[in-house]
C-alpha cells in the first residue's frame, strides 16, 4: 500500500479501510468488517482498526467519535435470532417502535422517537427507498433479513444530511458482500401456519473485485388479518419472492464502480374497513382482497481516490420503481393502482487532512450535490392523476477532531424544490472522550423538514380528498447522553435524553388532511445496555421513555410510553450450538377508530404485551446446521393496530447448508 504522509497510522487506516468499503457499497453504508489487512505484509499481517460508520456523517467516522444517538445490529446478531424480517430485529433498537397491521406480509411501520412513519428516512445500500407514492414512506412488511449483514439506526432529525422525512432519524440497511473465494449456500425452513421459506446464494472476490447473488422466497397460510377476536375467521396468506445481485471491480486502490439491484415481489392477503355496529366504530373484517407488489431498487456509482487518499470523489446514480396493485373479490378487477418512481444522482467530494502542529487537529471537509426526482401514478376507480416534484439539495459539513479526544461536526443543507419554498436544515454534534474512565460524552442538535406526499395533496378516494395548500412538516430535536464502558471492558452502558418539536405536523381532519396550528413536542429517555459476563454469553437490554403530545396537548396514538427488549445469546459445545432467548415489551398506547363516514375520530386504549422468542442452532458439521424456533412463546393475544389480528405461538425449524 502507499504510504500516507503526516497521517497517524490509525488515520491511515481509516482512509483505506474507507476506500474498500466504497468499492463494495455506497458512501451511505457502512462497514462490516472489523479488520484490515495490509496486501504487501502478506497473510500474517492484520491491522486492528476501529468500528466506523458513513451513516453518522457524511464522511467516514469511528463509532466512537460520532456525536449523534447511533445503534448497530449485526448480521451476527440476526443469524443468532433466527430473525425473517428486518423489522422484528428494530424492535430491540431504543428510542424505535415497530406496527404491523396484521400477521406477517401486513403493512409495517417504524417510528423513531415518537415521529411519523414517513419521517423515518430509510436506505439499502445507498439507495434511497422511502415510496414516492406510499406517502414518502418504506413499508417494512417486505423486506426479508436473510441477505443483511448490518444495520445502522441514527436518531434524531438528520435532514442537513439526507434531505426530507429524515426528521425522526435514518434507518441505514446494508447487505452482504462477497467475500475471498467462492461460497454456495442455501436455507430450508417450515412451520406454523402453513409457512415455508428459505434462500440460496453465490458469492466470492479477489483483490480486484467481489460479488454476490442471491435469492430468497416467504410463503405462509397466515391467520386473518381482521382480528379472530372480533368474528373473522378468513386465513390471509402472504407470498415474497425476492432476487438480490451486487458486485465491484477495483483495478487499484484509487478507483473503484460498483452496483447493486434488488428486485422484489408480493401477494399479499387483505382485510376491509367496515363500521362495526357492536362498537360504534369502525374496524377491520374478512373479504376477498389482495395486493401484488414489485419493487425495484438500484444503484450504480464511482469512486476516485486522489493524493494518496486525502481527497475522496464519489459518484453514484439511484433508481427505484414501487408499483402496488390492489385487488378487490375477483382477482381480475383491479381497483386501484399506486406507481412511485425515484431518479437520484448524488455526487459528493471528501478532503482529509490535518495541522498536528495546532492542536493535533484532524479536519475532514465535505461537499455534496443531491438531486432527486419522485414522480408518482395513481389510477383508482375514484381519480386518477400523474405527478412529479424535483428537489436539488446542496451540502457542506466540516468534522473537526483535536487532541483525540473531542470531534465536532456541523452540518448546513440548502433544499430547492419546485413546489414548496426552499429550505434550510442545521446539524450540529461533539463527542468527547474520557479514556481513562472509557467515557463518551455526546449532543447533537438539527433541524429537519418533511414535505407533505403526492397522496396528501393530490390524493382522491371515497372517504378522501387531497389538501394542494399543504405545508411541509418542520422540526427541530436534541439529544445528550453518554456512552460507559464498565468492569474493565465486560459491559458497555449508554443513556440518552432527546427532546423533538415538530410544527405544521399534518393530521386528518374530516376527509382532508391539515396542518396543525402549534407545536406537537416529545421527549423521552433511551438507556441501552450490553454485558458479557463470560465469553460465550452475551445479554443486551433496551429500554425508552417516550413522552408525545399533539399541539392541543393530546397523547399521540401508537406512540407508547414504555417500550422495553432483552436479548440473551449463549454459545457452548465449542461455539458449536447457539440458543437465544428475546423478550419484546410494549407498554400501552392509544389508537384511533373512526365513525361509520371517517368524518369523526375517536381514541381507544391498547393493552401492553410482552412477546417472548426462542431460537436454537446446531453445527452438525462444518457445512451443515439445524435451527429451530419458537415465537410467541406465551401465546399472548394482543393488538398492535386495533382489529388487527397477530400470530399466536408458533414454531419453525430448517437446515441450513454452506459450501
Amino acid at each position: 500500500m502507499s504510504s500516507f504522509p503526516n497521517c497517524p497510522a490509525g488515520r491511515r487506516s481509516l482512509f483505506r479501510r474507507a476506500s474498500v468499503l466504497a468499492a463494495a457499497v455506497s458512501p451511505l453504508v457502512l462497514s462490516t468488517a472489523a479488520f484490515a489487512q495490509d496486501a504487501d505484509l502478506g497473510d500474517a499481517a492484520v491491522i486492528a482498526l476501529p468500528e466506523i460508520s458513513v451513516t453518522a456523517n457524511l464522511a467516514p467516522t469511528a463509532l466512537d467519535k460520532v456525536g449523534s444517538a447511533i445503534t448497530v445490529i449485526t448480521g451476527e446478531e440476526l443469524r443468532e435470532q433466527e430473525t425473517r424480517f428486518v423489522s422484528d430485529a428494530l424492535r430491540q433498537v431504543p428510542g424505535v417502535s415497530v406496527y404491523r397491521t396484521g400477521p406477517a406480509g401486513q403493512l409495517t411501520q417504524v417510528r423513531i422517537r415518537g415521529a411519523e412513519g414517513n419521517q423515518t428516512k430509510v436506505y439499502i445500500d445507498g439507495i434511497p427507498v422511502n415510496d414516492p407514492a406510499f406517502g414518502s414512506e418504506f413499508d417494512f412488511s417486505s423486506l426479508l433479513a436473510d441477505d443483511i449483514e448490518r444495520i445502522e439506526v441514527l436518531r434524531g432529525p438528520q435532514s442537513a444530511l439526507y434531505g426530507s422525512d429524515a426528521v425522526g432519524g435514518v434507518i441505514n440497511i446494508v447487505t452482504r458482500t462477497g467475500e475471498p473465494g467462492t461460497q454456495v449456500g442455501g436455507r430450508l425452513e417450515g412451520g406454523s401456519f402453513g409457512t415455508v421459506n428459505g434462500s440460496a446464494s453465490v458469492s466470492g472476490g479477489n483483490a480486484y473485485g467481489n460479488f454476490i447473488a442471491s435469492a430468497m422466497g416467504f410463503k405462509t397460510d397466515g391467520v386473518s388479518v381482521a382480528s379472530e377476536n372480533l368474528g373473522n375467521t378468513e386465513k390471509d396468506s402472504y407470498r415474497n419472492g425476492t432476487v438480490f445481485a451486487k458486485g465491484s471491480v477495483a483495478p487499484n486502490e484509487y478507483i473503484d464502480v460498483s452496483g447493486v439491484v434488488r428486485y422484489t415481489g408480493t401477494r399479499t392477503d387483505l382485510d376491509s374497513e367496515a363500521y362495526l355496529p357492536a362498537y360504534g366504530h369502525t374496524g377491520p373484517i374478512d373479504s376477498l382482497q389482495d395486493a401484488v407488489g414489485e419493487d425495484l431498487y438500484s444503484r450504480l456509482q464511482a469512486r476516485l481516490s486522489l493524493f494518496d487518499h486525502h481527497w475522496e470523489q464519489t459518484a453514484g446514480i439511484s433508481y427505484t420503481d414501487q408499483k402496488t396493485k390492489y385487488r378487490d373479490l375477483d382477482p381480475t378487477v383491479v381497483t386501484s393502482i399506486y406507481q412511485g418512481k425515484k431518479r437520484r444522482l448524488d455526487y459528493q467530494s471528501t478532503f482529509f487532512f490535518e495541522t498536528p502542529n495546532v492542536a493535533d487537529a484532524e479536519h475532514t471537509l465535505t461537499v455534496a450535490v443531491q438531486d432527486e426526482e419522485d414522480m408518482v401514478t395513481s389510477d383508482s376507480i375514484y381519480s386518477s392523476f400523474d405527478r412529479s416534484i424535483h428537489t436539488t439539495g446542496l451540502v457542506g459539513e466540516y468534522q473537526l477532531g483535536l487532541f483525540d479526544a473531542l470531534t465536532v461536526t456541523g452540518s448546513v443543507r440548502q433544499d430547492f424544490n419546485e413546489i414548496f419554498e426552499d429550505s434550510t436544515t442545521v446539524r450540529a454534534t461533539a463527542a468527547y472522550r474520557i479514556e481513562q474512565t472509557g467515557t463518551k460524552l455526546r449532543g447533537s442538535y438539527g433541524t429537519g423538514v418533511k414535505n407533505p406526499s403526492t397522496f396528501e395533496l393530490y390524493g382522491y378516494t371515497n372517504t378522501y380528498r387531497g389538501n394542494p395548500d399543504l405545508k411541509p412538516e418542520e422540526a427541530t430535536g436534541w439529544d445528550v447522553g453518554v456512552d460507559q464502558t464498565l468492569f474493565g471492558g465486560m459491559a458497555t452502558a449508554d443513556v440518552t435524553y432527546f427532546n423533538q418539536r415538530i410544527t405544521d405536523l399534518i393530521t386528518g381532519s374530516g376527509q382532508t388532511s391539515v396542518n396543525m396550528p402549534g407545536t406537537s413536542k416529545v421527549d423521552g429517555v433511551e438507556v441501552g445496555l450490553s454485558v458479557t459476563p463470560i465469553d460465550p454469553l452475551t445479554v443486551r437490554a433496551s429500554y425508552t421513555y417516550t413522552d408525545g403530545r399533539d399541539s392541543t396537548g393530546a397523547e399521540l396514538i401508537r406512540r407508547p410510553r414504555n417500550v422495553a427488549s432483552v436479548d440473551i445469546n449463549y454459545r457452548f459445545l465449542d461455539d458449536r450450538a447457539n440458543v437465544n432467548l428475546g423478550i419484546d415489551y410494549n407498554g400501552a398506547q392509544k389508537d384511533w377508530v373512526y365513525n361509520a363516514f371517517y368524518t369523526q375520530r375517536t381514541v381507544i386504549d391498547l393493552d401492553a404485551y410482552t412477546l417472548v422468542n426462542l431460537a436454537a442452532s446446531y453445527d452438525v458439521t462444518e457445512t451443515a446446521q439445524i435451527y429451530g424456533r419458537v415465537n410467541n412463546l406465551l401465546n399472548e393475544d394482543y393488538y398492535e393496530v386495533w382489529g388487527y389480528g397477530t400470530e399466536g405461538i408458533s414454531a419453525y425449524a430448517g437446515v441450513k447448508l454452506t459450501f
